[in-house]
């Protein structure tokens, strides 16, 4: 069996050392340039050195994406940011335009090159193409079965390296590459400005009938007949292994820490658990589908991995989440009474239980005991995002776990 990364996205530095702390083996991020998600909040490059140091720190490597597709104007500064990544111990670049590549290879030759999804990966042919510019991995197109990612495996180099997702958005559009959000907002998701489009509600307008709106529907609430379901291969991680995929990638680097905590804790124990064996895994998956519910999602789907997709690969009446955990917070500290230290991140009060998501994959339900605000003042609930707390759970807790609670109807 090949060795298997399981590489999880960040939006943030402190989403990144959640990430680590929760089992990634890579985690991938932005900077604040050249990437295809400008409306996260992204890393300068200070977040990225001292990101870098903390991965590094833990053996977990650290991915930059510089995947838009460029322009003219846009090629000066690739070649300016590239200059100032050669001083940030990043381990590859995920790009996908020939031009940045050229300027990659020759600004970082030492950075691992791997090619992006965006760049339309569906065939052994590119795979090849690419190994022979020097790239050491390619992104699976989302559009491929993992039988057609099996045939790849086998007609590439053996130290070639295949990256397919496994958890995430999927995107309306083939291989992403999309124009709808320019054409209807002028922002270019080819650029890293998405506004979404798929995801909103949309009715037919006749030519000759200016103002009158009919639904495109199924039923009565109309229907968004762009809307993907969220991938998800936890069911089918064998099978993933079996492809001869190298890195099972998390889309989402626009999500949360709970989010990333959530997925991340997961896939780490379903593919350390096919480690120990199939049976382990199979006795293990009750409590993985379980878990993997507790993420915000729009429904699941398998995408393309067993063929073309369907009808049941859409939501049709509604773009929303499915939502039963609450982020309460991840713990920064510990004092020398056992409380926990940390930035309140949604309400909660005394006397409400909350999951303490421990690392090695248990759940751990505290009660809540006491609350203190920044001033020591004691008090019933903490109403105000982003205040600083001390709780006492009747039990220490380590620094990074999250705490989280199910959501109340």
């Amino acid at each position: 069996m090949r060795e298997i990364e399981l590489l999880i996205p960040a939006g943030s530095l402190e989403v990144l050392k959640v990430a680590v702390d929760y089992g990634a083996d890579a985690v991938y991020v932005g900077g604040e340039s050249f990437g295809l998600r400008a409306k996260a909040h992204n890393f300068s490059l200070e977040d990225m050195r001292e990101g870098a140091q903390y991965c590094h720190a833990k053996g977990v490597k650290l991915y930059v994406t510089a995947n838009i597709f460029a322009h003219n104007d846009d090629l000066a500064g690739v070649e300016a940011y590239f200059e100032q990544l050669r001083f940030v111990p990043i381990d590859a670049l995920i790009i996908s335009d020939p031009a940045i590549f050229t300027i990659a290879k020759r600004v970082l030759p030492d950075v691992e090159i791997h090619i992006s999804t965006q760049a339309n990966n569906t065939n052994y042919g590119i795979y090849q193409f690419w190994y022979g510019l020097g790239a050491k991995r390619v992104v699976s197109a989302r559009e491929l079965s993992l039988a057609e990612i099996k045939e790849i495996r086998r007609r590439i180099p053996e130290d070639m390296e295949i990256e397919s997702f496994i958890h995430g958005a999927m995107c309306i559009s083939y291989s992403g590459r999309c124009l709808l959000s320019h054409f209807l907002t002028g922002r270019d998701a080819n650029q890293g400005a998405c506004t979404h489009p798929c995801r909103w509600k949309y009715s037919v307008v006749e030519e000759k009938r200016p103002g009158e709106y009919f639904p495109v529907e199924e039923d009565d609430r109309g229907t968004y007949i762009f809307n993907s379901k969220d991938l998800c291969m936890i069911e089918y991680v064998p099978e993933m292994i079996d492809a001869g995929i190298d890195s099972f990638k998390i889309e989402g680097r626009m999500k949360t820490a709970l989010y990333v905590a959530t997925v991340a804790r997961t896939y780490r124990k379903a593919i350390d658990d096919y480690k120990m064996g199939i049976e382990v895994y199979k006795e293990n998956l009750p409590y993985y589908k379980e878990e993997i519910g507790k993420c915000t999602y729009r429904q699941f789907t398998t995408g393309f991995y067993f063929g073309k997709t369907d009808t049941d690969s859409q939501v049709y009446d509604n773009n929303e989440y499915v939502k039963d955990y609450t982020y309460i917070g991840t713990v920064e500290d510990v004092d020398d009474e056992g409380r926990a230290c940390f930035i309140q991140r949604n309400k909660f009060s005394v006397g409400e239980t909350v999951e303490a998501m421990m690392f090695d994959g248990a759940n751990k339900e505290l009660m809540v005991l006491h609350i203190w605000n920044e001033d020591m003042q004691s008090v019933e609930s903490a109403p105000h995002p982003k205040e600083k707390l001390k709780v006492d759970f009747g039990v220490p807790l380590q620094k990074g776990i999250i705490l989280r609670r199910k959501t109340i109807e």
